[in-house]
This record gives C-alpha cells, sequence and structure tokens, in this order.
C-alpha cells in the first residue's frame, strides 16, 4: 500500500508521489514567539511530526522546514490589527528581539517534550528579509503588485487561480466581512507585501527595500524561505485549517506569480482545530492553556501527545481534563503491559530501525505490523494505529519477544517511549518505585473502600488495575498483586 494524503487542494485523498524519488520536501508553518505556545497551537507540530516520522519510516529522506514568525505578524490575517510581537515587547518592557529569542526557547522546549523531532532547518523570519526582498521584486516585475498609501501590495486581480486552495467565489466576497477594511486596496482580498512607516510609525523592526524603509507582510516570509531550502516547487505544505482562506492562499499567489510554476506545492496538509467548550482555543481570547499547564496539573506530556493521536488529524477534538485523564490511564497501562512483556521475554528485541524486522516475526506479529502501516499510510490514521499497537500487545498468542519488536517500530511513529520504558525497567528497575508506590496505594484505597462497605469502589479500583495488566488476589494475609 501507498501512502495517501488528504489534499486540501482538491479535496480528496491522493497517493503521495514526490517530486523526487525517495525524497519529500516539507513545509510545515512554524510559530509566531510572541507568547507561549497553547495546547492547540502544538496539534499542528504533533500531526507534522507524525508526518516526517512516517515518511521516514517509509524509507524517505525528508527535508523538513519550519519558519519563526519573529517580525511582521498582525493580529489579524488580513493585515489587520496590531503587530504581535511589537504589542507584546511593549507590555513586557522587552525588546522585540528578546521577546522573540525567549519565546522560541519555550516553543522548542515544548516540543522537545512531546518528542517532537527537530525540523531539517529552522528559518527566522529576521534572517531572512534579503530574501523576501528579491522575492517581492519578482513578484512585481511580474507585474503582480501596485503601491498605494505607502505599502506594496498584491493584487489578486492579476492572478486568475487566486482562491483555488479555499475554493473562494471572489466575486461574493464582501469588504466589509473582514475586521478592519484597508481603503488602500483595491479588493479586500488584496494583501501586503511590504509595509512602510505609514502603517506603524514606531515599528521597532525595519529595513531599507527599494520601496521604502519598512517591514514585509507576514504572508510573504513563508514563501521566501520554502523557496530557498526546498525549491520553487516542493512536496508538501502544512498548517492549521484556519490558515487555508487566507495565508495559506496568499502565499500560492505570491509564489507562482514570482516563479510563474504552477503548482508551487503538491500537497496541502491541513489538521482540524483543538477546541474547548467555549470554542477554538486561541490566545487573543485569553485564558488559554500551554502544555506547561498540564505538566503542573500532573500530567505528563507524553499524555497529551497520546490523546492527540486518540483522534484523526483532520478531526475536530475536544479538550476537557476528564478525557485527557483518560489518555493518560491509557499510555499508563501501555507502560504497564510493556514492563509486563520485558519480564516475559528472554531478551530485549535489538534491530537496526530500518523498516526489515518483519522478517524476523511471526505470521501474527507481522500481520499487526503490516496493519499497523496499511493505517499510518490511509491519511495518517493514528486511532487505528494505536488500535494495532494494543493489539499486538494483548495477544497471548505472540511471543513477547515478537510483541515488543512490533511495539518498538510502530514507536518509531507513535513516539510514546515505548523503548525507554522497557529498558529502564530491565536495566533500572529501581526507576520501578513510582510505580509500585502507585498500584500498592490503590490497592490500600481498596481495602478501604470494602471495610466501608463501598464495594462498588471497591470493584471499580480492581477493574482499572486489570485493565492496567494488574491482577489482585485476595488472601487471609491481605490483597497481593502481580502482572496479568
Amino acid at each position: 500500500m501507498a501512502l495517501t494524503l488528504y489534499n486540501t487542494l482538491g479535496r480528496e485523498l491522493q497517493e503521495f508521489i514526490p517530486r523526487t524519488s525517495g525524497k519529500a520536501g516539507f513545509y510545515g508553518c512554524g510559530p509566531t514567539v510572541y507568547n507561549y505556545a497553547h495546547i492547540g497551537n502544538l496539534r499542528a507540530y504533533v500531526t507534522h511530526d507524525i508526518l516526517v516520522r512516517t515518511l521516514r519510516r517509509l524509507g524517505y529522506t525528508v527535508d523538513h522546514v519550519m519558519n519563526v514568525t519573529d517580525v511582521g505578524h498582525l493580529t489579524g490575517d488580513d493585515d489587520s490589527g496590531d503587530d504581535k510581537m511589537v504589542k507584546t515587547a511593549e507590555e513586557r518592557g522587552k525588546s522585540v528581539l528578546e521577546i522573540a529569542d525567549f519565546y522560541t526557547q519555550a516553543f522548542f522546549n515544548d516540543t522537545d517534550r512531546l518528542n517532537i523531532l527537530k525540523p531539517t532547518t529552522v528559518a527566522r523570519a529576521t534572517e531572512h528579509i534579503n530574501e523576501m526582498i528579491e522575492l517581492i521584486r519578482k513578484i512585481e516585475a511580474n507585474g503582480f503588485t501596485y503601491s498605494s498609501g505607502g505599502n506594496l501590495y498584491f493584487d489578486i486581480a492579476k492572478f486568475p487561480a487566486y482562491g483555488e486552495l479555499a475554493q473562494l467565489k471572489l466575486d461574493e466576497q464582501k469588504a466589509g466581512a473582514r475586521t478592519e477594511v484597508d481603503e488602500n486596496k483595491r479588493n479586500p482580498q488584496d494583501f501586503v507585501l511590504w509595509f512602510t512607516k505609514s502603517k506603524f510609525e514606531n515599528q521597532a523592526l525595519v529595513w531599507d527595500s527599494p520601496w521604502g524603509r519598512g517591514y514585509p507582510g507576514w504572508h510573504i516570509e513563508c514563501s521566501a524561505m520554502s523557496i530557498k531550502y526546498l525549491g520553487e516547487q516542493f512536496d508538501i505544505h502544512a498548517g492549521g485549517i484556519d490558515h487555508i482562506p487566507i495565508h495559506h492562499t496568499n502565499e500560492i499567489a505570491q509564489s507562482e506569480a514570482a516563479t510563474g510554476k504552477h503548482p508551487w506545492v503538491k500537497y496541502w496538509v491541513h489538521n482540524e482545530f483543538l477546541v474547548m467548550d467555549k470554542g477554538k482555543m486561541s490566545k487573543s481570547s485569553g485564558g488559554f492553556l500551554t502544555l506547561q499547564t498540564l505538566v503542573d496539573a500532573g500530567y505528563d506530556p507524553l499524555d497529551y501527545r497520546y490523546f492527540l493521536m486518540g483522534a484523526h488529524y483532520r478531526s475536530q477534538v475536544q479538550f476537557s481534563y476528564d478525557a485527557l485523564e483518560g489518555a493518560r490511564n491509557a499510555r499508563r497501562s501501555l507502560n504497564d503491559r510493556i514492563r509486563t512483556l520485558a519480564d516475559k521475554a528472554g531478551a530485549l528485541p535489538d534491530f537496526p530501525g530500518n523498516g526489515d524486522i518483519k522478517n524476523n516475526l511471526g505470521e501474527k506479529a507481522r500481520t499487526y505490523l503490516e496493519n499497523f502501516s496499511k493505517a499510518m499510510e490511509d491519511d495518517l490514521s493514528t486511532p487505528r494505529a494505536l488500535a494495532e499497537l494494543w493489539g499486538v500487545l494483548r495477544d497471548s498468542t505472540v511471543p513477547p519477544e515478537e510483541a515488543l519488536a512490533a511495539a518498538f517500530d510502530m514507536d518509531r511513529i507513535l513516539a510514546l517511549d515505548i523503548e525507554k520504558t522497557a529498558a529502564d525497567h530491565r536495566d533500572k528497575p529501581g526507576e520501578d518505585q513510582e510505580f509500585i508506590s502507585e498500584i500498592e496505594a490503590l490497592i490500600a484505597e481498596r481495602a478501604g473502600a470494602k471495610k466501608a462497605k463501598d464495594f462498588a469502589a471497591a470493584d471499580r479500583i480492581r477493574d482499572e488495575l486489570k485493565a492496567r495488566g494488574i491482577i489482585l488476589e485476595d488472601g487471609p494475609q491481605g490483597t497481593t498483586w502481580k502482572r496479568g
């Protein structure tokens, strides 16, 4: 089975056929570093990570590029509102670059804790101003721009394919549909390529350009940096669905206007929102949750990764602490099962991680692994993939060594530290003391419930432990436990 991805450009599942055999060029929209990433933002980067890991497991060499927006992103994607970087810098009494450096480091601390692989190239916008200027010059030379009010705009009327990605019907768009109307625009969908000081008189970061001293619009950075590192045409561009109608639509227009090449990107991959009870999580509404918020509440970052993988990336998923608690319990049960199999295995599997382990597995384990691969190749279906992981771990007819070998290979994509859990259990048994203490605390809680004649609570604890692979045995001397 070949990898298929849902391509937003065309709204259909398509087989992934790279431009260059064996290689995949991938650009993922990165963070705007004016605040901490919230857990909704982080869903996109977990999705990107799963895609990159899947491609590499399939044997592709992946060139993964991510931007870091440290200049020029306004509070409205449509050129409206304040500059997010400047606004935060003023509020904190710091320089824009100090703010950018702090939150860039915070972002990568979060991605490290979620086992998200570092991109091949991390490109900061402020370090690529020359590339942006040169790209704008090409767009201008090809006749797609106009100057108005001191700013340089992209004229969408000159680009007939504008809106193809978002399936926009421009004749139905109204100027008042946006939060702020720019009177300098000929068309409300036109967008700024270069701002001069006429937009913000006290802009912190400005550069000399052919259009005056100023700074780039937000959209141009992704085009300039992706073209620099991946070429004028490449394979995959990813981001959240909120990028479709404006940011990614504008990227396509300006990139193809500059290069004259279509399509600029072959496959567009977009993840759905993470939502709260009151709707989409956003920083502008305040009260957003960060990864550290979850850690402070007692959760492991990988509990959140597991939670996200329980839903397909194209499905909207509602966050609640109850749902996260379910993910934590499931991951604890997973680790308990891994420890049990590690106890039963003669030796932990040792393989090169090149996807060839199927030849060393029996039919049952091989079938689980093949079904896992089919799930991931079917538009990154992580819920089905997790089901195959659980299947091989719970199947008593699969030898422990084979079950672990299959799980280790699956974890090359899932990244739940399965191999580390097994190795720590075998090599450093003292590190299991926290687990043992937890089990004994639950047994004591169950004993208290039985003494109080709360048999429903006692049964619930027994069932919870059974689900984690822990078997209780009641006897005259009390309750003992063993791994199932």
